[in-house]
């Protein structure tokens, strides 16, 4: 029942939060549903890290310990972007019908992002993945300016071309299980046949689907979507887009990918990671505007993922590790970012200077955050890349590992670069005096509760958590021999 219950309570809130229940009904609407279902996720995770699995229907409505790493995630990023939005909706003004539609959409967002992992069967999955973008898209056009309409255009435009090419993938997939007499056409039912898929055909339908769920992941070079949505669309949406949507699309590319042969799946992940290392290394040395830089630091990490999980063995469990960091630390920074935008009211870097002493708090997130992605110590994002890189050394994939390590270098500091100048550079002039220096209190709170994970987990990470990523590293590993 539990796995019902956690894509229903959004949805069920997107539908309370149009009726007028008040000034703040529609957000509160929201939270308690995002608390709940987080509530619920976190229960299920807890139960497969021990038994394995959760059923609900088999064959179609299910968690292994992958789905049960992605779910809590979901959860928890739309727990706390909940919580901004009560701030960042009073801050900016919204009220009655117009606030009603942002709380509305969000839920809408939020349902669809829950449901793909706890849909056991591809072809539901890739109707969810495509509810992401649907209901997301009205999010990113919220500002209703003329760069955010073709924000949202560019946006949707890729995001259907994608779902059409990997539409095509996974009728062959279905054929190709098929083909090998296989039962249920499930996750599990495809690793069950995986031995007997056609190897020309499985590899086909993986291409098709790497290409077009590529685009909604951001991988190089199909990820020119990804800077405008992420600096047009509200910071609390961006940090659904960035830190859980992307990583949506990439659980499914990697599950297909296991049913691959090693030989054929590895370099091919190890390429595409590296490519989109490589190329959004050296953009973010050049962006202006602070939320498009942290929208190329996710096509960064979503190559390190990609190149993590190419690696095998344990670069696997490595992929996973960096999974959720990035999610947990990539949702923060666009928290931290939309907290500096409420404060000076521009995304240009180049005009802003002296942050912190005009907001500590957001100064502090914004700084904390730039070295939390930017994979310095004691963060989680650190642990991650420290066991990929120790991965990669141990099985001998030293120019993999080198050019790995050269671009998350230059990331790194191409990301401190430019917010250490807008935290620490010269004052700027005084503020507009209409202009509210302090943050809202939920905005505060949020960001306060999205950072406690991000530290946590780089010094210990729970026995659960563990489990969960051993049993998620089984389910991307190849199940077919090289």
């Amino acid at each position: 029942m539990s796995l019902f219950l956690i894509p229903a309570l959004p949805l069920a809130a997107a539908l309370l939060s149009l009726v007028p229940l008040g000034r703040r009904g529609a957000a509160l609407v929201t939270l308690l549903a995002a608390a709940g279902s987080l509530a619920l996720a976190v229960s299920a995770a807890l139960t497969v890290a021990v038994t394995g699995s959760l059923v609900a229907v088999p064959g179609w409505v299910a968690v292994d310990g992958l789905a049960a790493l992605l779910t809590p995630l979901v959860a928890f990023l739309n727990f706390t972007a909940a919580l901004f939005s009560w701030g960042y909706v009073e801050r900016h003004g919204y009220a009655g019908p117009r606030a009603r539609a942002y709380f509305a959409h969000f839920n809408l967002f939020a349902f669809s992002l829950v449901l793909v992992p706890v849909l056991d069967q591809p072809a539901l999955a890739w109707i969810a993945i495509e509810f992401t973008a649907v209901f997301s898209v009205l999010l990113v056009a919220f500002e209703n300016t003329h760069d955010a309409l073709e924000a949202a255009w560019k946006y949707i435009a890729l995001m259907f071309m994608g779902a059409a090419i990997a539409l095509v993938g996974f009728f062959l997939l279905f054929w190709a299980q098929d083909a090998a007499g296989g039962g249920h056409y499930s996750w599990e039912g495809l690793r069950a046949v995986a031995a007997a898929l056609p190897p020309t055909l499985t590899l086909a339908a993986f291409l098709l689907v790497l290409v077009g769920f590529g685009v909604k992941v951001g991988l190089v070079p199909l990820h020119t979507w990804l800077p405008d949505a992420h600096s047009q669309a509200p910071a609390p949406v961006c940090a659904l887009l960035s830190g859980i949507k992307t990583t949506n699309a990439l659980y499914v590319i990697l599950r297909l990918g296991a049913l691959l042969s090693p030989a054929r799946e590895q370099p091919i992940l190890q390429v595409v990671g590296l490519v989109s290392v490589g190329v959004a290394a050296f953009l973010l040395l050049q962006v202006t505007d602070y939320k498009r830089l942290f929208a190329y630091s996710t096509v960064e990490h979503m190559g390190i993922l990609c190149v993590a999980a190419g690696l095998g063995g344990d670069g696997a469990f490595g992929a996973m590790m960096q999974m959720v960091a990035h999610s947990l630390t990539k949702s923060f920074c666009f928290l931290a970012a939309g907290a500096a935008l409420l404060v000076v009211g521009t995304r240009e870097i180049a005009a802003v200077r002296g942050l912190i002493r005009r907001s500590p708090a957001a100064g502090v997130a914004l700084i904390g955050g730039a070295l939390a992605i930017g994979g310095a110590p004691p963060f989680a994002v650190f642990l991650s890349e420290f066991s990929i890189f120790r991965a990669g050394l141990a099985q001998g994939a030293y120019v993999v590992t080198g050019l790995l390590a050269a671009g998350i270098v230059v990331a790194f500091f191409g990301i401190l670069l430019h917010v250490n100048r807008v935290v620490f550079g010269p004052p700027a002039p005084a503020p507009d005096p209409a202009r509210h220096a302090g943050l809202p209190a939920a905005c505060t709170a949020a960001l306060v509760v999205a950072a406690i994970p991000v530290v946590v987990l780089g010094v210990c990470q729970p026995a659960p958590l563990v489990a969960l990523l051993t049993q998620a590293a089984a389910a991307i590993t190849p199940v077919v021999g090289s």
